[in-house]
């Protein structure tokens, strides 16, 4: 936990903006990996399925023996100059909305990046918020569609982190934007864009990021802000029913999680003589080891495998110019009622109530 700072009653009072993201290795290398993984996987909203004594022995007796090795050549093929391809792309998406709010808004509001696993971390980031005298915080966790093991799993984060601070912040959490006009014509327009280069492909997959099965039967929402997202970005193109369709990726560990799978279904589309397949998998605000190792060369080794032809994995929306104009916008809704998203903002005035702020505190007996 983060130590309170030395407060001062004449300190700035602001808006914060964080955006999270799921995280990454701080190296793609076996111990990297092991500390990350540890971190990952002993998270209850990632696996809840055993009673904590018995995860704790199979995940530090077996689990982080052998997949850490593994993970980490994974790891390894992505890993570019600017070392891990997540990370960069994240602080890219910082830099822009930080660029795009200080134009749209006419108070300054201060933003900052912290990742629900390694570093940057949720603490580190928090707390520059609340050395910036961020009083009113908005959490905007960079998934689409809401999950328990991802949005909710970021808010339990940052109110464990919070629990020890003295005064916490007004708080107020986007949990997901699935449907939103700006994402969806973002992700219409990448597709577009990328069809207008080459022929479009006999079928277009949508992919999203699997989720054990009795998530949805217990009442996540994610399985179907999932298909409403692919349904809008279809509708959008003008795609035919059988021109399109939604799998999930990623699975892990033995019980059933939603389908229909990723690379079964590619090696089902290779088999049937379907010879191009494209991939956008819309879950992923950035490009990470589940999109570019994962899709871009094991899912396309699979379907090429199977009888298919072309295969070709548009990016994640990334920084494009206009997906950050959607999640400036998607902030800029979200602050409204708040100071600094107000037109009659005025920095004189703030100025002032600082000056005031410190004199009644002194004349009730405070030092500063």
């Amino acid at each position: 936990m983060s130590a309170s700072p030395e407060f001062h009653h004449d300190q700035p009072i602001t808006t914060g903006v964080l955006i999270t993201n799921l995280g990454t290795p701080d190296a793609p290398t076996p111990e990297a990996l092991r500390r990350y993984l540890a971190e990952f996987l002993w998270d209850p909203r990632i696996v809840d399925s055993l009673p904590r004594p018995i995860w704790w022995l199979a995940l530090h007796g077996l689990i982080l023996r052998i997949r850490p090795p593994r993970s980490a050549k994974a790891y390894a093929s992505i890993w570019g100059d600017e070392g891990s391809p997540l990370l960069a792309i994240a602080e890219r998406q910082l830099a822009a909305l930080r660029e795009s709010l200080a134009q749209r808004l006419p108070g300054p509001v201060v933003v900052e990046l912290g990742m629900r696993y390694g570093n940057p971390s949720l603490a580190s980031a928090v707390a520059k918020l609340r050395d910036a005298g961020a009083r009113r915080v908005l959490v905007l966790p960079l998934y689409p569609q809401y999950s328990c093991s991802t949005t909710a799993s970021t808010f339990d984060a940052i109110a464990e982190e919070m629990k020890s601070w003295r005064w916490v912040p007004e708080l107020r959490f986007i949990n997901q934007y699935h449907d939103e006009t700006g994402y969806i014509e973002a992700l219409a327009s990448s597709i577009r864009e990328s069809w207008a280069k080459r022929e479009p492909p006999e079928k277009l997959l949508f992919s999203f990021h699997g989720t054990p099965r009795r998530f949805f039967t217990e009442g996540d929402p994610y399985h179907c802000q999932c298909h409403k997202t692919a349904r809008l970005v279809a509708e959008r193109l003008g795609l035919a029913e059988n021109r399109w369709q939604l799998t999930f990726q990623s699975i892990f560990g033995r019980e059933e999680w939603l389908q229909p799978y990723t690379i079964e279904t590619l090696r089902e589309l290779g088999d049937k003589g379907v010879k191009s397949v494209d991939i956008v998998c819309p879950g992923f605000s950035a490009d990470c080891l589940e999109t570019l190792e994962e899709i871009a060369v094991e899912n396309k080794a699979a379907y090429l495998e199977a009888g298919g032809e072309k295969f070709h994995y548009i990016p994640a929306l990334n920084d494009r110019a206009d997906h950050i104009t959607a999640l400036a916008g998607l902030v800029q809704k979200h602050l409204a009622g708040w100071p600094e998203a107000e037109p009659d903002w005025n920095a004189a005035q703030e100025d002032a109530g600082q000056v005031e702020r410190l004199a009644r505190a002194r004349a009730a007996g405070a030092k500063d």
